[in-house]
């Protein structure tokens, strides 16, 4: 078991503290928090004591990891911090906003002999798995396109200043946030990305880059893509992935952080459509879990170096495309 620090407690930081409350991988010993005073009653629900300070909590010999869930513009400074104390990193999504960044983060990383675990949980999804070994197996036959759309209204409820929102922190409006997750999954089925061009507009918030945006993909391999998010809708998620025998797509009930099922509908040249359904799976903590699992020996984590640097890459590409509306190479 690895005993860890959750740095940052806003809803996703909270949601994953209770993921992982009854595991026997993982153990939350810590909280830490720009502000503690706001956290004061989760701390004592949870029986978790909470500090301020970072640096501190780095210093501190029972915490073996720290898992960041901060805006992303912190994350490489608070990787380097952690790497200099020999502490493991689990880095929420983005790893970071550049390629540059992500780069050094994980050469520093690499040089430790420290497995940085990233929050990219949807790869872990009963139905995504499915189809990545589809698709793994040659299933689909030759991979043609691949198109998906991960909306909610979550950002409906924080508050104008929310750093989520900033043109700082969401540079590619809600690909920053939701569809950096579908990114990462066309990436680990399709292969790198060689352009992309895309577009925002602002309908409902009063957010500085949109509550929505489109982006079109061309891969290395000749195969195209689409994908979009809206952080003004209820919830709504859809991954198609079309090959010259057979197109498979994956339908949920809800957000993964509420559970319920997943769907999985496939269609051959015969025309005929099979459907197969999911039960609520955490994958939050099936990431989480794996990482750590990697850290003491037992398996390989399933993101590549190349994978990790390559979307952020497509999301740098993303935010510059939004602001000029031109493609741009990744």
């Amino acid at each position: 078991m690895i005993k860890a620090a959750m740095v940052g407690l806003g809803w996703w930081g909270r949601h994953m503290v209770n993921s992982v409350e009854n595991s026997d991988k993982i153990k939350i010993v810590k909280l830490t928090a720009r502000r503690p005073d706001r956290h004061m009653d989760f701390s004592k629900e949870k029986g978790i004591p909470i500090v301020s300070d970072y640096n501190a909590l780095l210093q501190d010999p029972e915490v073996e990891a720290v898992i960041l869930c901060t805006p992303h513009s912190q994350h490489e400074a608070q990787v380097l911090s952690a790497v200099e104390h020999g502490k493991q990193i689990f880095c929420e999504k983005p790893l970071s906003l550049t390629k540059e960044s992500i780069e050094k983060m994980l050469a520093v990383t690499n040089e430790a002999g420290l497995i940085m675990g990233v929050g990219h949980e949807r790869r872990y999804e009963s139905t995504f798995e499915t189809i990545a070994k589809m698709v793994s197996a040659g299933q689909l036959g030759t991979q043609m396109h691949v198109e998906a759309n991960f909306s909610h209204s979550i950002f409906t409820t924080v508050e104008a200043d929310n750093w989520r929102g900033s043109q700082a922190e969401a540079p590619a409006a809600g690909m920053t946030g939701m569809g950096v997750h579908l990114t990462d999954l066309f990436i680990s089925m399709f292969g790198p990305v060689e352009s992309v061009v895309a577009q925002s507009a602002r309908r409902v918030l009063a957010l500085p880059t949109g509550d929505i945006v489109t982006v079109k993909i061309r891969f290395k391999s000749g195969a195209t893509g689409f994908v979009g998010a809206i952080s003004a809708t209820p919830y709504y998620g859809r991954f198609t992935v079309f090959g010259n025998e057979m197109w498979a797509e994956a339908r949920d009930d809800a957000h993964p952080q509420e559970g319920g099922r997943t769907h999985l509908i496939t269609c051959g040249k015969d025309g005929v459509q099979h459907s197969q359904t999911f039960e609520k799976k955490d994958p939050v903590r099936a990431n989480l879990e794996e990482w750590v699992d990697a850290v003491e020996g037992r398996c390989d984590y399933r993101f590549t170096d190349e994978q990790r640097v390559g979307n952020v890459a497509v999301l740098e590409a993303i935010a510059k495309s939004v602001s000029t509306g031109n493609w741009v190479d990744v």
